[in-house]
């Protein structure tokens, strides 16, 4: 039988790094219209629906849900798209899902933005007066007041409004249970995944202090307040958010270089840097980032082993002056002058053994200057 999965839509290049985003409750994922199709030029977005809202099944929860099983059904989610790691950003519940994630599964969130959340909701009790109140009268007279919760005056988005209007009571009830019994505070500490918290300095629901109390208690997170937003940023302040998540998603370029350096070596690097020319720019940037930033870091191969592959494909496209820099990044990454030789001899097997001729003639002279005898 096929799983069900949360309704979702996925945009952008199926290559690019993927990044998941959250919806608040009452939503669905519409919230993020104005900013999910300007993210998307960089990265695979899928943006997903709260059970019961927006085109999810409302049975994907039940009373007594937790943070930890709508988590689960966006690794459901993630793993039906292939997504083994991904960026992830959410608004108030889908922010406290973003915390749960990296708290509990850290090895597939590769960077996380928390929006107007927090890592409690007040407690138990006005969550469970709230699912009683649905679950008795619905969301009709709820949804009347989402534009003094969600909205600075004077601003509204109607389809928002409808959406909250159209949830399944038992799914919102089911979410206000998983709300009311989320508390993270204590375990902040432990997260070590990248961490941007943004708030919205009007946000009646999740005030900015919410968002402080995390940001100072994760290791090396950062805040920003946005004046004039209230609780649904993305959808009344796009520019802003898209801004700061932006920057926030381009971590990688950072992390990149620092990895890039710490393979090819600081002199490699700096003589590319010195030759950088307004035409190179965005390539150095594309390798930092991907290259690098992407691939180099992803934990499920050793630096060993990436330079072992790399020097074979190398060797098979006869890029042998790429292949005199891996050389000496593969003695970086701890491979002998005995391992080094070992794998171009199998490239003799696999690639030819005129490419193999001159690779070994390359990694010679390379491995003669390393220790001196050349």
């Amino acid at each position: 039988m096929t799983e069900k999965l949360l309704n979702h839509r996925a945009e952008g290049p199926t290559s690019a790094p993927a990044l998941l985003l959250g919806p608040s409750l009452g939503t669905s994922y519409a919230l993020w219209d104005k900013v999910a199709p300007e993210l998307s030029a960089t990265h695979r977005v899928v943006r997903w629906d709260l059970p019961g809202h927006g085109g999810s099944a409302a049975d994907l929860i039940g009373p007594g849900a937790t943070m930890g099983d709508l988590a689960d059904l966006v690794l459901a989610l993630a793993d039906s798209l292939g997504l083994e790691r991904f960026a992830y950003a959410g608004v108030s519940l889908g922010g406290a899902v973003g915390l749960h994630l990296a708290l509990h599964h850290p090895e597939r969130v590769s960077a996380l933005a928390v929006i107007c959340s927090s890592a409690h909701f007040n407690g138990s009790k006005p969550w469970e007066e709230r699912a009683a109140l649905v679950r008795r009268e619905g969301l009709a007279g709820l949804a009347e007041g989402a534009n003094t919760r969600w909205f600075t005056p004077g601003f509204t988005v109607p389809g928002l409004v409808a959406d909250h209007r159209d949830a399944d009571p038992e799914a919102y009830a089911a979410c206000c249970d998983a709300l009311g019994a989320f508390d993270l505070r204590e375990r902040l500490p432990e997260i070590a995944v990248r961490t941007l918290l943004i708030a919205g300095r009007q946000d009646p629901a999740t005030p900015p202090a919410h968002l402080r109390e995390i940001a100072d208690a994760v290791p090396g997170a950062a805040l920003v307040e946005l004046p004039g937003a209230s609780h649904l940023a993305p959808a009344e302040c796009p520019e802003a958010v898209l801004t700061v998540l932006r920057t926030h998603l381009d971590g990688g370029a950072k992390r990149g270089m620092e990895v890039r350096r710490e393979v090819l070596g600081d002199a490699h690097v700096d003589r590319a840097q010195a030759r950088q020319s307004a035409f190179t720019a965005r390539y150095q940037d594309f390798i930092s980032r991907y290259a690098w930033g992407e691939i180099w870091t992803d934990p499920t191969l050793s630096r060993r082993e990436r330079s072992m592959i790399t020097l074979t494909a190398l060797v098979a496209h006869g890029h042998y002056d790429e292949l005199a820099m891996h050389v000496r990044a593969a003695r970086r990454n701890g491979l002998t002058p005995e391992e080094i030789g070992a794998v171009l001899l199998q490239t003799a097997v696999y690639c030819g053994v005129p490419a193999a001729n001159s690779a070994f003639a390359t990694a010679q002279r390379v491995l003669a200057e390393e220790d001196g005898t050349g």
